[in-house]
């Protein structure tokens, strides 16, 4: 089988293959990757995760920057992989194209809204792949799939070419099996940066109050055996809904103000628990996302006390393991909800970087490490998930990562020519 023209685990959206070849060869020669279906590929249409939304755009008229920086870096494009309806989920499941299969936790969420890139990487199909994380969605597939990931500082990499949620928060972010593999993409993708050294490790303590018991205790064991000496910090004083409220607030009025009169003039059919998120988001008043954005300011400054030069935090990335598939409807669904912004806000209402970590597991499951760095620290933390302490532990944490995938040719295609248009 080519595990790359192949697709065992449902990553890729249905239909034929949106494929482009290296446009010359580079650091990431012979390399393939994916790209989550909210980024524009010329005279393809992006679904956004729902068909009403791809039957009424058109082709793009270019491809999104973040795609061509790759392409000229030497790696190939091998197909658009499902995501959540227009970003707005952290489960994984669409109903129209179907949930991608988390290999690494067999019937369980590969986690949103970046499934299929997640997906497609656990299994092996790709080497690496884009997804967006507004509220954690690479965070919180990377932690279920066991995957190496970054959310980028807030504006390092260009969001032209791609569906926005809500742009004071969307990213463009990206995942991998090991850290190395994710550092050169971070050194293609992202400005020339110098890392500073991580003279030193915060715990965020009162993040456990929102993990599952075991999984904290995996994730905080693992991080005690890579950081020691470690100290330890409290940041929610007591009131982490705060967080996670000021979050859906801001997220809620930009998503209805950009996305909301499409929805009006077009009634698209939704899943119920994506319709009653715009609906709750067309709720949110001005007064309202006002208020939010000074509590945004002052959540930011509480975690710029902590985060310098050579200060980060560290945490679990996700609330737990992968839940089970329909276990996160109705209430439970989002008390997990809360639960998850809360933790991904930190890094979110500053714009700040945090990479994922494969680092712990817990009943054989995995369960990421969170590592935020202070704006601007991106080749900080990707030198460290290339660190051989770190691969070491995500080896024994997630077992070693699926063979690198064959790279795909179109006949009579040339190393720099596209495979398709």
């Amino acid at each position: 089988m080519n595990r790359v023209t192949e697709d065992p685990v449902g990553a890729f959206v249905p239909g034929p293959r949106v494929m482009l070849g290296a446009r010359r060869s580079g650091p990431l020669s012979g390399r393939v990757f994916a790209a989550k279906d909210l980024f524009d590929v010329r005279r393809y249409v992006a679904t956004c995760g729902n068909p009403d939304w791809a039957r009424t755009h058109p082709p793009a008229d270019a491809t999104a920057p973040a795609i061509e920086q790759l392409l000229d870096a030497g790696a190939r494009l091998v197909g658009k992989t499902i995501t959540d309806e227009l970003a707005f989920s952290l489960e994984g499941e669409n109903v129209h194209y179907g949930t991608p299969i988390n290999s690494r936790a067999p019937g369980r969420l590969p986690g949103g809204s970046s499934s299929g890139s997640a997906s497609a990487v656990a299994a092996g199909l790709v080497d690496f792949a884009l997804g967006t994380d507004t509220g954690g969605s690479v965070r919180i597939p990377a932690s279920y799939c066991g995957l190496f990931a970054l959310r980028p500082t807030h504006g390092r990499v260009s969001l032209d070419g791609v569906m926005p949620l809500a742009p004071s928060y969307d990213t463009v972010g990206w995942f991998a099996r090991d850290g190395i593999t994710l550092a050169q993409v971070g050194a293609a993708i992202l400005s020339d940066d110098r890392p500073e050294p991580i003279r030193r490790f915060l715990w965020v303590r009162d993040a456990e109050m929102l993990v599952d018991p075991g999984a904290a205790r995996a994730v905080r064991d693992v991080a005690q055996q890579l950081f020691e000496p470690m100290d330890e910090v409290e940041l929610f004083e007591g009131s982490p809904s705060r967080w996670s409220t000021t979050y859906r607030r801001i997220q809620g009025w930009e998503a209805w103000h950009g996305l909301g009169p499409w929805i009006t003039a077009t009634r698209p059919r939704f899943a119920p628990t994506i319709a009653e998120r715009f609906a709750a988001a067309a709720r949110v008043t001005e007064p309202e996302a006002d208020d939010a954005r000074r509590e945004r300011a002052t959540l930011a400054a509480i975690v710029g006390r902590y985060v310098d030069d050579g200060t980060v935090l560290v945490l679990p990335a996700a609330p737990s393991v992968a839940p089970l598939r329909g276990s996160l409807s109705g209430d439970a669904g989002a008390r997990y909800r809360d639960r998850a912004l809360a933790l991904t806000s930190i890094a979110g209402h500053g714009g700040r970087p945090e990479v994922v970590l494969p680092v712990a597991s817990e009943g054989g499951l995995p369960i990421g490490l969170g590592i935020i760095g202070r704006r601007g620290a991106d080749a900080a933390l990707l030198r460290l998930a290339a660190d051989d302490r770190v691969q070491a532990a995500a080896k024994r944490a997630v077992g070693r990562p699926p063979p690198a995938p064959t790279a795909p040719r179109a006949s009579g295609a040339d190393d720099g020519a596209p495979e398709a248009a």
